[in-house]
């Protein structure tokens, strides 16, 4: 993995304006209107997992999601000092309902059917989805999707995860569904799943730091438009959207996500696709 600069926390200069074209709210440095003044709160699950977050804490800057997210707070003028963090489930962040954050950050892909609840910004990473298993089983001799078919699969409860399993996989038993990705391993580890499914970067992770006795069976391609994204969650029609899209835009172009993808994700380059 290449090594990039760290986030730091310091304010932009007052003349890097950050608001898409059009943006109806100001988008002035330091200045919007938050749910805290003066402050940025933003939302996340616990525990926070790596390599998405590192050592449970997200307001440390580390792991790809806290950097992305001190990238944008300090691109909308707030820094550390001024970013609050909050715990927030994963599937609370887009139920529908009034959020108490301005915006949250957890591996939440952009969706038709979550934007009827909640606003996203612009996507800050491109997803594959991927699929792990036992070494020592069958699912890891498998090849093709039509291989998964007959493998007793799992994954995350509202997750794209969940529905690649139902709408590309289509295995021929009901998949088991899991409130956490924590209880997912554990039922792979105790042979309750033959397989489970979620995001490479984090198949990458489970399967070399977790559960070594695992692997990585395949990735699935992206199929149709722009593919899957992870993007950020805000209220319904909230008014910073367009400034969070705006500075999501912005680190986009200058290089800066591209950067911390490189220094805190594994490259997917060794995991085969499944076709």
């Amino acid at each position: 993995m290449t090594a990039v600069a760290a986030v730091t926390g310091c304010a932009p200069q007052p003349e890097s304006p950050v608001a898409a074209p059009g943006a109806s709210a100001s988008c002035a440095p330091g200045k919007l209107s938050t749910e805290v003044p003066g402050k940025l709160t933003i939302g996340t699950d616990k525990p926070a997992y790596a390599p998405w977050f590192e050592d449970d804490d997200p307001a440390n800057g580390k792991g790809f999601e806290s950097a992305v997210a001190h990238a944008v707070a300090k691109k909308l003028g707030y820094g550390k000092d001024e970013v609050v963090w909050q715990t927030v489930p994963f599937n609370t962040a887009f139920a529908p309902g009034e959020k108490k954050f301005d915006f949250d950050i957890n591996q939440i892909s952009i969706s038709d059917s979550r934007k009827k609840a909640v606003s996203f910004s612009s996507g800050y990473y491109d997803v594959r989805q991927a699929v792990i298993a036992l070494k020592s089983s069958k699912a890891a001799k498998v090849t093709t999707l039509a291989g998964l078919k007959d493998v007793k699969l799992g994954a995350q409860v509202g997750s794209t995860s969940l529905d690649v399993v139902n709408d590309v996989i289509r295995p021929g038993q009901r998949p088991a569904v899991f409130q956490k990705n924590d209880f997912a391993k554990t039922a792979l580890k105790n042979g309750q799943v033959e397989a489970i499914v979620l995001d490479l970067p984090t198949a990458f992770y489970i399967t070399s730091a977790e559960v070594p006795e695992a692997k990585i069976v395949g990735q699935l391609e992206n199929t149709g438009g722009a593919g899957e994204q992870f993007g950020l969650v805000l209220d319904k029609d909230s008014g910073l959207t367009s400034c969070v899209t705006g500075a999501v835009d912005a680190l986009r172009a200058d290089g800066t996500l591209a950067g911390l993808e490189k220094r805190w994700l594994s490259e997917a380059a060794d995991a085969p696709v499944l076709k």
